[in-house]
């Protein structure tokens, strides 16, 4: 047989007549909904290189000169570094608690047979169902009889509590799918339980540890509603609470109020941006497993 007699088979159309990539309706669907999406951000990004007089006489126009002193006004802050160090200072304990805490957890529920441990997973399952918004309120009184208002402490230590539900029903599945051969394989050569789950587990589990600590340190870094309940001193305020107080004060301000709100948002949209495909990686794992 030579070359010239292989035949090489060719892409057939589906029998419906439908194209292989889909119907141009579904991506002008994702287009719209892309841009309704995107439209906010960038109404507030651009705006903050405009004027108050601008933003007057046309609200959603370009910048007509594009002007930068907003920007240079509010980096120039003592108070948005402090904010910025705060909210950094949270979100990073926040994901160090939430990922350790949960990948220890979660190995138990997954590679240890015990007889509460069905319901042990039961109740961190029902904790998706209490939001924080709900549960505000006695936690509030718990923070403040545990004197921790006024501290990164007193948000910090709910964050970890309240992210440890979905950290563990995504971390599960990752450690119920490692072969009991590996572990059986390592103990044959003498490595512990503590030794197997450094050496072993986390590694094999690595796409939902990294899954688990992005959200974790997204949800924390935009967190809201906790920090309005338990910080009252300026120089404690995290970016979503500093943002407020920035636009209470320069309510006239328009352009610089959009320039702080833009710079606040900034570092998380790059960050989920650059981990994008490591959350949906983990979380299809945590479906496949």
């Amino acid at each position: 047989m030579t070359a010239s007699t292989i035949a090489i088979p060719r892409a057939r159309r589906p029998r419906n007549g439908a194209l292989p990539w889909g119907s141009p309706a579904i991506y002008f669907g994702a287009l719209v909904v892309v841009a309704l999406m995107l439209a906010p951000i960038l109404y507030i990004i651009v705006g903050g290189f405009r004027t108050n007089a601008q933003i007057t006489a046309d609200p959603s126009g370009m910048p007509s000169p594009w002007v930068g002193k907003n920007y240079a006004d509010v980096l120039g802050s003592t108070t948005f570094w402090g904010e910025v160090a705060n909210s950094t200072v949270a979100a990073v304990v926040t994901t160090i608690g939430v990922v350790a805490l949960g990948l220890m957890a979660s190995y138990v529920l997954a590679r240890y047979q015990f007889p509460a441990r069905g319901l042990l997973y039961a109740v961190f399952a029902a904790g998706l169902m209490f939001p924080m918004t709900v549960a505000i309120t006695p936690l509030y009184i718990v923070v403040r009889n545990l004197g921790l208002m006024n501290s990164l402490t007193g948000i910090i230590l709910p964050q970890i509590a309240f992210a440890l539900p979905t950290t563990i029903i995504i971390l599960v599945p990752f450690l119920r799918a490692i072969p009991d051969e590996i572990e059986e394989a390592a103990a044959i050569d003498g490595c512990s339980r503590l030794a197997f789950f450094w050496r072993m587990v986390v590694p094999l589990a690595l796409p939902g540890v990294i899954t688990v600590g992005i959200l974790a340190f997204i949800a924390s870094w935009n967190s809201y509603i906790l920090p309005l309940f338990i910080l009252n001193d300026e120089a404690a305020f995290t970016l979503p609470l500093g943002v407020q107080a920035f636009a209470s004060q320069y309510s006239v301000d328009t352009a610089k109020v959009l320039a702080f709100t833009s710079l606040s948002m900034i570092p998380a949209l790059i960050f989920f941006s650059i981990f994008e495909r490591r959350i949906v990686g983990g979380l299809t794992g945590a479906v496949k497993g």
